[in-house]
């Protein structure tokens, strides 16, 4: 099988090694990739918000089947014309995608199929922006209605904050949502769904904020571990039972059903699940934790899914233990990232590349925000991230920083629901 995978990312990377380590993949090409996949698969430099020329590179390489990575070429429909192409594709339709592209999308669907979620507002008239601020708080969950790269949200108990913000949306033309705080822990929960066919893989934690015990701004994630010593007994399945399958038999019911991967993102209270959001694809950087202890082929599982054939794909199968991914970051990210500089102990092993590119001379270098993430495994989570930060202290970048607690406070068993 030839596998065609659109994005650059660290989260591309491990798709790529997750499908390299499959039997059945022959070749691997990646559009456009970055400086660490081109050790496992041909980069191409294409736009890939463009349907017709993804679709060019797919027939020009012979893809069997192509895997969309990032959020933005799903949601401009370039996975609609590789299936009018008559290619397989792993990613939903850009009006399934619409669950990721518009948060006011998702709540009605969630209000439909009787989701829990937070309580919300959408302003699109700046007119309007005080009195709805005054229906919410103490804690104010301000969230841009598009894309945003996962730097669109701002939480903060500080009603000037809240209210920059959503003017600041408001301004590029966007609508704002406001919610209410849902408290308890988060959990990410990829699901491979086709249809109402619903197959969940292992439940991650995400670290969203820059710096150490959840300081400074939102990032697109700092690090992620699977599994979760804190997650109750039979949680991953009342998710699945209560958020996904809704979900996604509202979407079929819709005429849109979801074919892909679709992302829950939770917050775990008293009362059980809530959803914070959904994504339409794989998370970054939770990807690289959780593919690192998947046994099953991850070629025939995406393939299944693309297919229609998901419902006949044999039970996924884990390594016992967990992982860790620590993200490496450019110096002044989330903030306009320094890049050019070179990196050492970028090639070795569990270390995924993110924004990295090659210079003239050959060398690595930094070429984005997120610029590496680095992976350990282990029999449990305290030998994962000690593997992991081990490995991180041999990799060079002037100015970088990445968080030291990933993982750390469910080790010491400061998670509860």
């Amino acid at each position: 099988m030839r596998v065609l995978v659109i994005g650059s990312g660290g989260r591309e990377h491990a798709l790529l090694i997750g499908l390299k380590n499959d039997p059945s993949v022959t070749d691997l090409h990646v559009a456009p990739g970055n400086a660490g996949t081109s050790a496992i698969a041909t980069n191409h430099a294409v736009d890939i918000v463009s349907g017709e020329a993804v679709v060019a590179l797919a027939r020009k390489i012979g893809a069997d089947l192509v895997v969309i990575g990032p959020e933005v070429p799903l949601v401009a429909g370039v996975a609609d014309t590789l299936r009018e192409a008559g290619i397989a594709t792993f990613g939903p339709s850009a009006r399934a995608a619409q669950i990721e592209g518009s948060k006011a999308f998702a709540k009605d669907v969630m209000a439909a199929a009787g989701v829990r979620t937070a309580h919300a507002e959408v302003v699109d008239n700046p007119a309007h922006l005080d009195a709805a601020l005054d229906r919410f708080g103490p804690t104010w969950v301000v969230k841009d209605d598009g894309l945003a790269a996962g730097k669109g949200v701002v939480v903060t108990t500080d009603r000037d904050v809240a209210r920059d913000h959503a003017a600041e949306c408001l301004e590029s033309g966007h609508p704002v949502l406001l919610e209410s705080f849902l408290d308890g822990p988060e959990v990410s929960l990829f699901c491979l769904v086709d249809g109402e066919t619903v197959v969940p893989l292992l439940p991650a934690q995400d670290h969203k904020r820059v710096g150490d015990n959840d300081a400074g701004p939102n990032t697109g994630g700092m690090g992620a571990y699977t599994p979760l010593p804190w997650l109750p007994e039979g949680m991953t399945e009342r998710i699945v039972d209560e958020v996904v399958k809704p979900v996604a038999a509202e979407m079929v019911k819709r005429g849109i059903p979801f074919s892909g991967l679709l992302y829950a993102g939770l917050a775990i209270g008293k009362d059980g699940p809530a959803v914070v959001e959904f994504n339409c694809r794989f998370g970054d950087p939770e990807t690289q934790a959780v593919l690192a202890l998947l046994k099953s082929p991850l070629g025939e599982a995406l393939y299944a899914t693309a297919t229609g054939k998901l419902a006949e794909l044999p039970p996924l199968e884990w390594q016992d233990g967990a992982a860790v991914t620590v993200v490496v970051a450019a110096e002044n990210y989330p903030g306009k990232p320094r890049t050019g500089d070179v990196i050492t102990g970028a090639e070795a092993e569990g270390v995924l590349h993110a924004g990295t590119a090659r210079n003239a001379d050959g060398q690595i270098v930094s070429a984005g925000g997120r610029v590496l993430a680095v992976v350990g495994t282990g029999a449990d989570l305290a030998e994962a991230r000690a593997q992991a930060y081990s490995r991180i202290e041999k990799v060079k970048l002037p100015g970088s920083h990445y968080r030291s607690d990933i993982g750390r406070k469910a080790l010491e068993g400061q998670i509860s629901i």
